[in-house]
């Protein structure tokens, strides 16, 4: 199974939900029958994922962040990418005249696939792009049997 996400149908609904929430001034949060509230983030970064024969690359694109604002984790085969854009604060001298891009806390999730490596994980962040670095275990190399005929 070479599969990196599950997809999860209630995140859209979320994400509708939090464009209308955002723009007609706030809806109470859903709640489950259990009274626990679902989670949902302000924004998603844009992700890349690319495959060769020795890894699996995730390229998370997170401009004008640093890399203390982002927490990469992995835990039961499912690497998360949590973090907080902060808002720009308006200055006394500079007027917004469009805010187009998306602020607040996120979390992206993966599906790590059976064949990667998830003690050598590795992670580096430059130019505001994360790139999380998941090796493929070797696969084994066939052993041929001769079987005999009789």
């Amino acid at each position: 199974m070479n599969m990196l996400t599950t997809w999860n149908p209630f995140r859209e609904l979320d994400e509708v939900q939090n464009r209308f929430s955002t723009f007609f001034g706030g809806f109470p949060p859903r709640l489950f029958g259990n009274g626990k509230s679902i989670k949902t983030t302000d924004w998603s970064p844009q992700v890349d994922i690319l495959e060769d024969e020795h890894e699996y690359l995730i390229k998370a694109d997170l401009p004008e962040m640093k890399k203390e604002e982002v927490k990469v984790t992995m835990e039961n085969g499912v690497l998360s990418i949590t973090g907080e854009r902060k808002v720009e604060k308006e200055e006394k001298t500079k007027k917004f005249h469009r805010i187009e891009r998306s602020y607040g806390s996120f979390e992206r999730t993966f599906t790590v696939p059976e064949d990667a490596d998830t003690k050598k994980i590795a992670a580096d962040f430059r130019d505001g792009v994360l790139k999380v670095h998941l090796p493929k275990v070797p696969a084994p190399k066939p052993n041929p049997i001769e079987v005999k005929v009789s």
